[in-house]
């Protein structure tokens, strides 16, 4: 069986004769197909992100851009005289995305051959494989999330966010506290799960196990009276940060169990895992139980290690975790004895009570 490609998580387009017809510095007047128009609007609504690296005129191609209605799609342009090949390691470098995940299309072989020689790992296309792109299986994810169709849109937020966090002349928690942030902890349901199966398999570093769950297991645990499948949403005044973690819970007369704990690394530096973390710890004691949460090690995943540790879990043993299922191999049950926890002074938090629904 063939192996996956990996998807596409960029596409960095050439203006001239690739994005439109025409040469803009030339032609003076440029065309842009509806067949190319829909197929950046279909690119967005798959959460592919796009951007441009063109030689031209910045403010006259920006202008171009405008005009045709499409500039709201691409996100760091990088429209001058410099080489193809840096201009796509700058989009790469301000998104964060691996090279391996770019790709770039452009009519001029010349310059399809100059980023292939400086990153042989970005994949390249000529204007006459536009229209087919689509029906390609690196741009055809195959669950096109909520968060994933408005992925253009929290990165511009993030943009933002962190353009204002340069600038701002105080300590941390007070920026925190300045952004209005939102942490939303809800029982996921059957339009989410797609969203939680994404978190379980693209976050390395803050996943408690790595353990994947699949749809079929979690549509199954869903209609569990002793399992909680929680999901984490967090936003702020930019926008939303959209599914930043999940959460699954076994419940036990004295100990509740976390089989499974993600969050996204993008919100770590607003103290995310803490903050639902210690919001767990407290429903806890609310009800009366301790806490038993499964880790696994692995070189990527130490922040998770420490935030547990942080969280007061030890490796101590207990007698209410006999009545833990081990998983077995390099999976260590931690422990904790629970006690009341504050709010969180950085964030809103609105969620659901766990002690409510305590039945066996």
């Amino acid at each position: 069986m063939p192996e996956k490609p990996v998807l596409v998580k960029c596409l960095v387009w050439d203006l001239d004769n690739t994005l439109w017809k025409g040469t803009l510095l030339e032609d003076g007047e440029v065309h842009l197909p509806e067949e190319v128009r829909a197929v950046i609007a279909e690119l967005d609504q798959r959460g592919i992100l796009q951007s441009v690296a063109s030689r031209n005129d910045h403010d006259l191609a920006w202008k171009q851009l405008e005009a045709l209605g499409v500039a709201e799609y691409f996100l760091h342009p990088q429209i001058g005289w410099g080489n193809k090949s840096d201009s796509v390691q700058r989009i790469a470098d301000k998104l964060q995305f691996a090279l391996k995940t770019i790709a770039f299309v452009d009519d001029m072989p010349n310059e399809r051959a100059e980023v292939e020689y400086h990153h042989p790992e970005v994949r390249t296309y000529t204007e006459a494989d536009v229209l087919a792109l689509l029906d390609r299986p690196e741009f055809s994810p195959e669950v096109v999330t909520v968060d994933a169709r408005r992925r253009r849109e929290m990165y511009r937020a993030n943009a933002a966010r962190d353009e204002e966090k340069s600038s701002f002349d105080g300590p941390d928690e007070a920026f925190l506290k300045s952004l209005e942030l939102v942490m939303q902890i809800k029982r996921a349901d059957g339009e989410d799960l797609s969203r939680v199966e994404e978190l379980t398999l693209r976050t390395s570093q803050m996943n408690a196990t790595g353990v994947h769950y699949g749809d079929e297991t979690l549509r199954g645990l869903l209609s569990d009276p002793q399992h909680e499948v929680l999901t984490i949403t967090l936003s702020d005044r930019f926008g939303t940060h959209g599914a930043v973690g999940v959460l699954l819970l076994e419940r036990h007369p004295q100990v509740w169990h976390l089989k499974l704990l993600a969050t996204s690394c993008r919100v770590v530096t607003f103290g995310a895992g803490s903050v639902l973390l210690n919001w767990l710890v407290d429903q806890a004691a609310r009800a009366g139980v301790h806490l038993a949460a499964d880790f696994r090690a692995t070189d990527r995943n130490r922040m998770m290690e420490i935030a547990y540790r942080f969280a007061g879990f030890t490796s101590d043993e207990c007698e209410c975790l006999s009545a833990v299922p081990r998983a077995g191999g390099d999976i260590q049950c931690l422990h904790l004895v629970t006690e009341r926890r504050p709010e969180p002074t950085t964030m809103r938090l609105i969620s659901p009570d766990l002690t409510a629904a305590s039945t066996f």
